[in-house]
């Protein structure tokens, strides 16, 4: 079965009744987690963003605690999996300020792990190349913004 476009899907929408998109919405949120959580967000947490980033960090802050120490290669990759599971969250705001504001945090529960991660070649550019990413996405920011995100960069890097 081939996929509909946006466009095709945004036009049979229109056509249709609020009872029957109600319908789809409740059927859609059925198949997937993503999208229970993405109606989740859309629905209540959308209207307060900052209670929505402190919410998404207190999750961060419990898979940091549930990373496997055991060896570098489970140490990268649970760490993977908590960055993967920061950037989903993200994805579901679509707001820069949002996306930096969990990424810097998620750089500094990474900065502040134990054991350090600056022992770990691999960990450590996953480090470096998320600051990277978040220079490049501040560049797009307001000035004021900009200045206030450069200035915890800058404290990360050290």
């Amino acid at each position: 079965m081939k996929s509909a476009t946006v466009r095709e899907l945004k036009s049979e929408l229109q056509e249709r009744s609020p009872k029957e998109i109600l319908d789809l919405c409740l059927r859609l949120s059925r198949f997937k987690k993503e999208n229970k959580e993405l109606l989740t967000y859309l629905l209540f947490e959308s209207a307060d963003e900052q209670a929505y980033i402190e919410s998404v960090k207190e999750g961060i802050d419990e898979r940091f605690e549930l990373v496997n120490r055991k060896s570098p290669y489970f140490l990268k990759k649970s760490i993977r999996a908590v960055l993967n599971h920061t950037k989903k969250y993200i994805r579901y705001s679509q707001s820069k300020e949002t996306e930096l504001e969990l990424l810097i945090y998620f750089c500094q529960k990474l900065n502040a792990f134990e054991p350090s991660i600056h022992r770990n070649r691999k960990v450590e550019t996953i480090y470096y190349r998320l600051i990277e990413e978040c220079r490049k996405k501040t560049g797009a920011l307001h000035e004021d913004l900009q200045y206030d995100y450069f200035r915890e960069l800058e404290g990360l890097q050290k």
